[in-house]
């Protein structure tokens, strides 16, 4: 009886609370904002920026402010389309959620059970990562973020190369923000799904949420006639940067969307998974993705609680209200969306450009406004990290280093550190020679490398923070490898240069293989499968790597290398180089 009688307060609260709300005037709240908006804009030098407010299950405002296009002064509209960058997220983890609800996965399953060749660093991830894991940041592994970027890895190249990035956190125990596991959450939802994850998102998410102007790459937004163009600063000078095409990493960024399709979203979203009378998800798997499961390191204030993750969403108390939310930034864009599900608020914000802060700004202003919150200049709080951001004008040649042996030099020069390295993980990497430097070329990322001491050179761009690329050396006395610090907590990451000469179908290898005598021993060289192999009585079958032409390394033995000599373009004999001597062996 109690319990009935309980239900039945709760029931006249929200119906009383509901029949205020409707009284009340949220366009006199948000009176001045469009002044507040652009004077944060002028401050954060921001081009463009769309707004969208949802209310109660209703728009209460969507603009437009600033420029789309800055050259043809081409104003930014409600339609206009935006990346909308990290913000993708929230859609892949509904992606699962659906799965789940369907009963064609469970979030708590490995997913090794749903995709057999998934395979991490640690066989014991291997075996257990599940969706949920993915989905919250807790893999273990740090960023990785230089593996992907501006490489021309497939989404399927990336997954492969999972293996072979190594985690700096025990598996669960840390949050560690990391796009490769959505990656990899968006093939999962290929691999039971039996469609691409693009054709999944659309067919589950913005067909039925009537979002008709959202798509998944910035050429398909090109194809439009509203499009914002991307912007980054230089300087503090705002420049026109290139799109960056986030295919491969899509279920991770690669959404573009206007603040009118992102209004259906939030509106879905703040309505338990209905939208229009009609269910979309299940509102369950609403609640499973805006509940904390790992709490994000980092102070609380006195108006944001300590941060948690969700299933895509940060979860927090702002103000003593319940906010989830995410930011997404990608090269040219910045956007924020942010829910207030026990207040029924929405706020997206999209902007162009690139690394902004101001998304959050606009976000603290509106909730204020709209909750009717006391005032807190967020602008004027915000604003002095701005301003630590230094003008980059450091000339790092001439920097002083108190770390740095004065006098050395490399031990060869410069010609023969050139050539290709490659990592299993992050690919290939390619020095060249730029004057009297040396140029790092590696996915979208070129590095001008100065000398610093011995083989180590320092990264001369005064937009790249200061790195150390270690080149080493062979037995032989060869540049062999290169390493450098490309992601914190892990070893540097080392990358074994590929050989200058190799074999190719032209080569006819059958001319060494064949019987050799050593003084009555009887060496066997043979081919198999275009690889030469060395068979010596007594000992374990060698590999013989090439290195230029006749000459080969005997694979795992370092020191040790054979040369085949030849007499009228014939083989005659092998020859051993060895630490010990020269011998050799004449062929049969």
């Amino acid at each position: 009886m109690i319990k009935k009688i309980n239900l039945l307060l709760l029931i006249f609260f929200l119906s009383c609370t509901g029949s205020f709300s409707q009284g009340i005037n949220y366009e006199e709240r948000l009176q001045g904002i469009d002044s507040a908006i652009n004077g944060v804009m002028k401050d954060w030098n921001v081009p463009g920026m769309g707004l969208a407010v949802v209310k109660n299950g209703k728009i209460i405002l969507a603009k437009g402010y600033g420029y789309r296009n800055i050259e043809e002064k081409l104003p930014v509209t409600e339609n206009t389309i935006f990346a909308i960058g990290s913000c993708t997220k929230a859609f892949t983890a509904l992606d699962n959620c659906i799965l789940n609800s369907k009963g064609l996965m469970k979030l708590d399953t490995p997913v090794i059970n749903y995709m057999s060749t998934f395979k991490m660093y640690n066989d014991y991830v291997t075996m257990n990562m599940s969706a949920r894991d993915l989905l919250t940041h807790r893999s273990g592994l740090p960023r990785h973020e230089l593996m992907w970027y501006g490489s021309d890895f497939t989404r399927k190249e990336l997954f492969e190369r999972l293996r072979f990035l190594e985690p700096s956190q025990p598996f669960r125990t840390k949050f560690q923000y990391q796009n490769l596991m959505y990656m990899t959450a968006g093939l999962l939802v290929e691999a039971v799904s039996n469609q691409s994850w693009e054709d999944f998102t659309k067919d589950n998410i913005f067909v039925p949420l009537e979002m008709n102007n959202t798509n998944f790459s910035f050429y398909e937004s090109q194809q439009t006639s509203n499009y914002a163009k991307p912007y980054k600063e230089d300087n503090k000078i705002v420049k026109l940067t290139e799109f960056r095409d986030m295919k491969a990493i899509g279920p991770a960024g690669s959404i573009n969307s206007t603040i009118m399709d992102m209004s259906n979203w939030v509106t879905m979203l703040l309505n338990y998974g209905k939208f229009n009378g009609k269910k979309v998800v299940d509102e369950e798997m609403i609640q499973e993705t805006q509940t904390p499961f790992i709490i994000i390191p980092g102070p609380s204030t006195p108006e944001l609680s300590y941060t948690n993750y969700g299933l895509g969403w940060m979860i927090a108390q702002y103000r003593g209200h319940n906010r989830v939310e995410h930011g997404g930034n990608v090269d040219g864009f910045s956007a924020d969306v942010c829910l207030f599900p026990t207040d029924s608020l929405g706020i997206v914000i999209l902007t162009n450009m690139e690394n902004s802060l101001m998304p959050s700004i606009i976000r603290n202003i509106v909730a204020d406004k709209v909750m009717d919150l006391s005032y807190i200049d967020w602008n004027g709080r915000l604003l002095p990290m701005r301003s630590l951001q230094p003008e980059i004008t450091e000339d790092k040649s001439e920097t002083e280093d108190p770390n740095q042996v004065q006098g050395t030099e490399p031990t060869h020069p410069l010609i023969d550190y050139v050539g290709e390295y490659r990592n299993d993980g992050y690919g290939t990497l390619k020095i060249e020679l730029q004057k009297d430097n040396l140029l790092l070329n590696f996915h979208a990322v070129k590095i001008i490398l100065g000398h610093y001491h011995y083989d180590y050179f320092k990264s001369m761009n005064k937009d790249i923070p200061s790195m150390l690329v270690n080149f080493t050396l062979d037995s032989k006395g060869n540049v062999e490898k290169i390493s450098a610090q490309l992601e914190q907590g892990v070893k540097d990451i080392e990358f074994t240069r590929i050989p200058d000469y190799i074999l190719n179908e032209k080569d006819n290898l059958n001319k060494y293989t064949g019987d050799y005598d050593m003084q009555g021993q009887i060496l066997k060289v043979i081919e198999k499968s275009n690889v030469l192999k060395l068979s010596i009585p007594g000992q374990p079958e060698y590999e013989l790597v090439p290195t230029k032409k006749d000459s080969f390394d005997i694979k795992g033995l370092k020191a040790y290398s054979v040369t085949f000599n030849t007499e009228n373009g014939k083989v005659i004999e092998v020859q051993f180089n060895q630490p010990n001597g020269i011998f050799k062996a004449k062929k049969k």
